[in-house]
């Protein structure tokens, strides 16, 4: 038998070494510009072209190096940060595994400047798929400048995964400001095709959170602050004002080190029960500093998950440390005792977009009141006669028979009986579903997912016919966006034009709303609208659809009436006749059911067994 077994050349280890570490542009600028910070800089430059596809270049005024050391740290596993396993404890870099360098070089081409304090030549080398192409004597300024350009040219298969260019400095900009936002002692400037995003100078922690999230969020603004003798917490948390649908404004960071943890990510979103919709998140930026030796951070590549010694107690301290911020500041739960505790949840604190008028017609979040929830279960035991459907919607039934069961018209499939009866009105249920009564049982509506999926369609039809009606605004409305935000709506402008928004670029990551579409006048504030727009763009960029179907989903998730919405009779019909003449109206774009049926068979079958 002859042997099948060989070693990997280095060239293609490297490659396949590469993929758990560069993944896209972000995962570049993420090891370069931690590799800046270990370095001592004190200025950090980043500039950006393409998305990062074909220029990342990270210039730092740190200690440089050697260059015996500048060709070393292309080697994998090389590294200056530790020397023997117990080093492991004991890590306060960001950097240590040794492999950041070498996996850019083996699917980039990568230059590299650099200078010590104590020479009067700096080094340059340039790498191209792991091979070494020079190595001379430059002249450069103390410290190191990487360039790295055309990544992943010798992996077409990986470069094609790529997205769009607005897409790929989202995530770079993501990076960029968790970086940013752990260190405000070090100054920061950001470059995206020639100009300047950012410039953020040193300056304190308040300081460098309102320079990267925006100057809006100052006065909503809590200190946290809590020193034990297992940790130290601080920082800031958000008062429900600034809560969101979207979890992007959640920074949580170990020792300097930006870490993702769902478990206490739980801890600091429960603080806020109570006084929070469930379906939105607060903002938070908190640091935690821990002793090295009680976690582990070599846990994956990316580093961004971390294990600890303990972790139950550090859950605790960070629930008790935002409830006590919370409290401090008086932003705690508003009790009414003549509600159900159960409805209590979910209520809205100091909005002040929320509407007076607590109807289907309006689409933000609404407040429960009392009795909402009553039910008259006397109406479930009208007796209803007819044939059985299927206890769930299928494709198998067509839209027409759903819809003559629901109104009592005699179809010709044959499921139903021709004799005459009459449907009694539909019901709420929890302000949550639709109740409505069939020949044959009863149809359970998803009011939530029933209204998004009508909307989905109507902004597909207007996309389509580009003839969708405007109401201009009396008063035009300023949107000032983050690059990252602004980057993404000038990528949008042409497709949300065909919807009916009338919106123009107005200087840097500016813009002006004149106008919005003529269906949603009244019902949510044009600016309000178009930032919610965004951020569920932003949130459905991983969906694999196209791009106006991606539109049309994000504009009706953003304007879809949600849970808790009382709703009269006419209103409930009105919204059962528009589901059933959608083409697909079994489900919502996101894949859930927007209805089912239970037939008198099976209800007798939970009720008997």
């Amino acid at each position: 038998m002859t042997d099948v077994i060989r070693l990997l050349p280095d060239a293609l280890a490297n490659q396949i070494a590469a993929g758990e570490v560069v993944q896209r542009p972000a995962s570049v600028v993420k090891e370069l510009l931690e590799n800046a910070i270990d370095a001592g800089a004190s200025k950090i430059t980043l500039i950006i072209k393409e998305g990062g596809k074909s220029l990342i270049q990270v210039i730092d005024d740190g200690k440089g190096m050697s260059e015996t050391d500048a060709r070393l740290s292309f080697e994998r596993h090389a590294t200056s940060k530790i020397n023997q396993a117990e080093d492991l404890f004991n890590i306060r870099t960001m950097g240590f595994r040794g492999e950041a360098l070498a996996s850019i070089a083996a699917v980039a081409q990568v230059e590299m400047k650099t200078r010590t304090a104590s020479t009067e030549l700096a080094t340059r080398i340039l790498i191209e798929a792991t091979r070494v192409i020079a190595q001379e004597p430059c002249q450069a300024p103390q410290g190191t400048s990487i360039t790295v350009k055309n990544l992943f040219f010798n992996i077409p298969a990986r470069k094609n995964f790529l997205k769009s260019d607005a897409r790929e400095f989202s995530h770079i900009d993501e990076e960029f400001l968790r970086i940013a936002m752990a260190y405000p002692e070090i100054g920061f400037s950001c470059f995206n095709n020639d100009k300047e995003i950012y410039k953020l100078n040193p300056g304190n922690l308040r300081q460098r959170i309102v320079a990267c999230i925006g100057n809006p969020v100052n006065k909503y603004l809590v200190p946290i602050e809590e020193k034990t003798d297992v940790l130290e917490l601080y920082g800031f948390i958000g008062t429900p004002d600034i809560a969101r649908k979207r979890r992007g404004d959640q920074y949580l960071f170990v020792n300097g080190r930006f870490i993702r943890n769902y478990y206490l990510n739980h801890a600091i979103v429960s603080a806020y029960e109570q006084i929070l919709p469930e379906d939105h998140s607060p903002f938070y930026a908190i640091f935690l500093k821990i002793d090295p030796a009680k976690i582990d951070v070599n846990v994956h590549p990316t580093k961004q998950e971390i294990k600890f010694d303990d972790e139950k107690i550090i859950y605790h301290y960070l629930k008790v440390a935002a409830r006590h911020a919370l409290g401090k500041y008086h932003v705690t739960p508003v009790l009414d005792f003549d509600q159900e505790p159960a409805l209590q949840t979910g209520m809205l604190i100091n909005n002040p977009t929320q509407p007076k008028d607590n109807s289907f017609s309006s689409f933000t979040s609404y407040r429960r009141e009392p009795g909402d929830q009553d039910f008259d279960w006397k109406k479930l035991y009208e007796p209803l006669k007819g044939q059985i459907l299927p206890s769930e919607a299928s494709s198998d039934y067509s839209s027409e028979e759903i819809s003559a069961s629901r109104q009592g018209i005699p179809s010709d499939s044959g499921l139903f009986r021709d004799e005459e009866w009459s449907t009694p009105d539909p019901y709420q249920l929890h302000q949550k579903y639709i109740l409505s009564h069939v020949r044959s049982g009863i149809m359970v509506i998803d009011q939530a997912s029933a209204h998004e999926r009508i909307l989905y369609e109507k902004f597909l039809r207007l996309y389509e016919s580009g003839k969708a009606a405007i109401q201009q605004l009396l008063f035009p409305a300023v949107l000032n966006l983050d690059p990252s935000k602004a980057s993404i709506l000038s990528e949008m402008l042409a497709d949300i034009r065909l919807m009916g928004f009338d919106i123009e670029p107005f200087g840097d990551n500016s813009f002006i709303v004149h106008g919005t579409p003529a269906d949603l006048s009244g019902k949510i504030e044009g600016s309000l609208l178009v930032h919610q727009l965004i951020e569920q763009y932003r949130s459905d960029f991983e969906l694999k659809l196209s791009t106006k179907e991606r539109i049309a989903w994000s504009a009706a998730r953003t304007t879809s009436m949600k849970g808790g919405v009382k709703m009269s009779v006419e209103e409930m019909k009105d919204l059962i006749d528009q589901l059933f003449a959608c083409e697909i109206p079994y489900t919502s774009p996101s894949g859930k059911k927007c209805f089912f049926m239970m037939d008198f068979d099976e209800l007798d079958k939970k009720l008997n067994s």
